[in-house]
């Protein structure tokens, strides 16, 4: 291969499902060390295009070719294009709690890979493992090597999904929005140790994000993709400055916007009120001692707040924090001690007794595509907590609360023909988190816990979704409880902010106030890094 020679050419690739085409006929190529990033909206294809390279989509027809070192990926048998993958091109998984086996260690998963692919004794996979997760940035990394994936972070389980994939040194790592799931100081990291990897490996990434900040402090090159059509491509520094086609210069003005009302009073009664919250996990002590008792690991000390109706409570800080911790604390789903109450009531021992506070209290969680039954329609996902609360509404009525939900997120008839009897895997990831907004806000809370609600949503999906809540939050008084590691989104939400690291409550106050003029030198890191 000269170097001249790109290391990966593709040409004419499109991709039809029966029948329909999804990608017309898209050129790209990918130099020796160079990176690359593929951006667009969710539902423009850009996963659909890199996944087609390596021939894992499921029930597709791909034409066109993509020469990977002289070989045609689209032609190879599938024996050759097996010994390609993961040694040759490896790719990380946008989801990793779908992606990684929960009946397996996250160790003895990239350890596998370790053993299949370049014949490493089994101790050996299980050093080279601790190496892998200790460079990704997972604390503890002896200890998390054991771990299942249920035990990690959304935050760690992507960086075990990146210490996987780069097991092998591949020449091309296909990325799939590789820091979704990661808060922002661990972005940083992530691209520093690709860029590193890169560098002195000579190694190609072909990057897919809707993340602009992430795309200008890391590619080369991009190309930008819209409803399967590749539409502007070129260097960073010069689309960004001045992009040619319209839609790129949408995404690249849809940072969140601050909408919300200002003039809430925060001295009302609260909706959520804590104090000295405090929420331990059961560990395993080593040796003998570990027969008799267990020990504790303290996720959230002693935290308080309160909520009032209207507003909105941000908590900002790293993955591992124990802001999540904090969340299903709020929810009732574990148990804790100190203060808790929601509109003067308690989360108590007895599920029917629980009942009314849970229609009070809704929730959107952050991985979608996991937290949506695969096995039920859009009607009865959405429709779901109807039956619990109000079991006696008649179907046609029912119906028609689900559908005026789906409206109220962007989801309609006329663009999903036959909608209600669809499958979340029909969806794009921003898709199916709009089917999760739709399924919280359906039975009318008062107060909605945001679990990072649009870490997996694209820039101009993401600001649409903000300034949706933010409406509804003016219309009905709802309160959030948002939890995020994105500053963009505390500053364009939030009315007060805690920030958190390692379980406490290192600073908090009103948004901008806490976030223009940070005391705590870890707030000051958070805000930069987000910038």
């Amino acid at each position: 291969m000269t170097a001249l020679t790109p290391l990966l050419d593709v040409k004419d690739l499109r991709v039809s499902f029966g029948g329909k085409e999804v990608v017309h006929g898209i050129d790209f190529h990918i130099g020796a060390g160079e990176k690359l990033a593929l951006v667009g909206e969710s539902g423009s294809c850009k996963t659909v295009s890199a996944l087609s390279l390596l021939r894992l989509v499921y029930n597709a027809t791909i034409t066109g070719s993509a020469l990977f070192e002289g070989r045609d990926l689209l032609q190879l048998p599938e024996r050759e294009l097996l010994a390609v993958r993961g040694r040759e091109i490896a790719m990380i998984f946008q989801e990793p709690m779908t992606a990684l086996n929960p009946l397996y260690t996250v160790g003895n998963q990239i350890a596998e890979v370790l053993q299949l692919k370049q014949a490493l004794s089994g101790q050996q996979a299980h050093r080279a493992a601790i190496e892998l997760l200790a460079d990704t940035g997972i604390p503890e990394p002896e200890r998390r090597v054991n771990a299942f994936p249920h035990q990690l972070s959304g935050g760690q389980r992507q960086r075990a999904m990146i210490a996987m994939a780069l097991a092998c040194r591949p020449k091309l790592l296909l990325a799939d929005e590789p820091t979704t799931a990661l808060d922002v100081t661990l972005r940083g990291q992530i691209l520093d140790l690709l860029g590193d990897l890169q560098r002195r490996y000579g190694m190609s990434v072909l990057l897919i994000t809707h993340d602009l900040n992430l795309v200008r402090k890391f590619a080369d090159r991009v190309a930008v993709m819209q409803d399967g059509w590749l539409v502007e491509h070129g260097e960073v520094d010069a689309v960004f400055a001045a992009p040619q086609h319209a839609y790129t210069r949408k995404l690249i003005e849809s940072r969140p916007a601050r909408e919300i009302d200002e003039d809430v009073p925060a001295g009302a009664q609260p909706v959520m009120r804590a104090s000295e919250l405090r929420v331990k996990y059961p560990i395993p002590i080593p040796g003998v001692r570990g027969w008799f008792r267990k020990g504790e690991f303290v996720a959230v000390k002693g935290a308080g707040f309160s909520i009032p109706p209207g507003r909105t409570l941000g908590v900002v800080g790293e993955s591992g924090s124990g802001k999540s911790t904090l969340a299903l604390a709020a929810l009732g789903l574990l148990p804790h001690g100190g203060d808790l109450d929601v509109m003067g009531r308690r989360w108590g021992p007895d599920a029917a007794a629980n009942k009314g506070i849970r229609r009070l209290v809704q929730v959107v969680f952050q991985d979608p595509f996991s937290s949506l039954s695969p096995r039920m329609t859009v009607e009865e996902i959405v429709g779901e907590g109807l039956l619990v609360h109000e079991p006696g509404l008649p179907l046609p009525q029912r119906r028609e609360r689900v559908i005026q939900a789906l409206a109220d997120v962007g989801l309609g008839e006329a663009q999903f023909p036959g909608l209600l009897q669809r499958y979340p895997h029909e969806f794009s990831g921003g898709q199916r988190q709009r089917l999760a907004i739709a399924r919280a806000l359906i039975v009318g809370p008062d107060l909605l816990v945001l679990d990072e609600p649009t870490s997996a949503l694209d820039v101009t999906i993401q600001k649409q979704v903000l300034k949706l809540l933010s409406q509804l939050q003016k219309e009905k008084g709802l309160s959030y409880l948002l939890i995020t590691h994105d500053v963009d989104v505390i500053r364009a939400m939030a009315h007060d902010v805690m920030v958190m690291k390692d379980g406490d409550i290192v600073e908090a106050g009103p948004v901008l106030q806490v976030l223009d003029s940070p005391r705590n030198e870890y707030t000051r890191t958070l805000v930069a890094a987000g910038s």
